[in-house]
């Protein structure tokens, strides 16, 4: 396989977990209203049970794939994410809606855990934090047609057919998968799967300070990533009143993100990860601070133009900040490649979950929530990266604990 087919496979794969949480947000009204949700804040319970199933499941695909390999357990879980989508079609209330798509993030969770493992198997370093920039670049076209697709097909059918849409999608990346990925996974790298070769792994991956700190600091970040999936249809149809161009407006920020992995991806090579992801995020928590004394100050509700102005501008930050955070947590691990993608993919997703859905539980009427969840993380996000580097930013200082 090129290079090139190996980095869109990869891209596909971790796809498949956005299009999960982003085709279905402009449908959130439309499945309480179905459902008798009667609490506009309880919608987001469909992206939180998604995020928790697919964090908690993480877990388990790390050590399963360092001893059966990278392709079998992928496979199970894209069949276990396909079967659960379209079971959704059938689905009599909200709350079985909510454990199917509990379900659907177990199986989604090995696109996650797998996919990284897959890299890391295949690249180190600057390399593999180059490739992991490409493969973010391609996985943010999906938040940018995810939620334009979904209102499309809600013009056409009913929500339920969005969920017989991701199973489509799944099968073709799960064919595609099967005809064209070996296995990656090296014998001499294989790991028993005994109670005590699982424990060492977890012992080994939770004792490094550099992949720890990194994990916990990427986990704050992306708690308000998902504070901002979790309220998005109520900030910019309730606040802004965008209706069906609210997808235009969320992939307006999307593009920005998948530029932001581009340049990433043209610059790490040459400047590194730390120069790149140290400095963006400085900028993030500028940003932010910014955006929230404008936010605080400023007339209420914000101007639309300035609040996608702040927000594009964050998450043109976050592009960098991602994939090269996640880069430095798995660079000392490759030795147990599958069982840290399990830690780290738990604890990014699980934490990010719980603390974006406390960002979302406080969305009032007003972005001021956001925001100021966004500036929080932001600082407690640098908190833990100087912890990683020993209080020095923008050199590595790569000692254990």
């Amino acid at each position: 396989m090129g290079r090139a087919e190996f980095i869109a496979m990869m891209a596909f794969l971790m796809a498949l977990n956005a299009l999960a949480i982003d085709i279905m947000l402009p449908g959130l009204q439309e499945i309480g209203a179905s459902l008798n949700v009667d609490n506009e804040n309880h919608r987001q319970y469909v992206v939180s049970a998604y995020l928790i199933g697919f964090g908690v499941a993480q877990l388990f695909y790390g050590p399963i794939a360092d001893r059966f390999g990278r392709r079998m357990p992928m496979l199970i879980g894209l069949l276990i994410y396909i079967v659960s989508s379209l079971a959704v079609v059938l689905v009599p209330s909200f709350e079985m809606l909510l454990v199917l798509r509990f379900v659907q993030g177990i199986g989604s969770a090995a696109t996650r855990v797998i996919t990284v493992s897959v890299v890391r198997d295949v690249y180190g370093g600057r390399r593999m934090a180059e490739v992991m920039s490409l493969i973010m670049m391609v996985f943010m076209v999906i938040p940018v047609v995810a939620p334009g697709t979904g209102q499309i097909i809600m013009l056409f059918g009913h929500w339920h057919w969005i969920f017989v849409f991701m199973a489509a999608t799944a099968a073709i990346v799960a064919v595609w998968m099967y005809i064209r990925l070996p296995e990656t996974l090296s014998k001499q790298d294989i790991r028993p799967f005994t109670a005590g070769a699982i424990l060492e792994g977890f012992r080994i991956v939770l004792t490094d300070r550099i992949a720890l700190c990194y994990t916990i600091a990427s986990t704050f970040i992306f708690g308000a990533l998902f504070g901002f999936i979790n309220s998005a249809q109520q900030v910019y149809v309730g606040i802004y009143q965008l209706g069906v161009w609210f997808p235009v407006a969320f992939a307006a920020v999307a593009l920005f993100m998948a530029l932001s992995s581009f340049v990433n991806a043209r610059l790490v090579g040459r400047f590194g990860m730390r120069k790149l992801s140290h400095a963006s995020l400085l900028g993030f928590i500028a940003i932010n601070l910014v955006w929230f004394v404008a936010q605080v100050v400023g007339p209420q509700p914000m101007p639309f133009l300035l609040f996608i102005t702040f927000f594009s501008l964050a998450m043109f930050q976050f592009g960098w900040i991602g994939s090269n955070f996640n880069a430095l947590a798995m660079e000392p691990l490759g030795h147990v490649a599958g069982t840290a993608s399990a830690v780290l993919g738990f604890m990014g997703t699980v934490g990010g979950s719980i603390i974006g859905a406390v960002i979302g539980q406080a969305y009032d009427g007003t972005a001021l929530p956001m925001v100021a969840g966004y500036f929080v993380v932001s600082l407690i996000g640098l908190i833990f990266v100087l912890i990683a580097e020993k209080g020095r930013l923008f050199q590595a200082q790569n000692q254990p604990l």
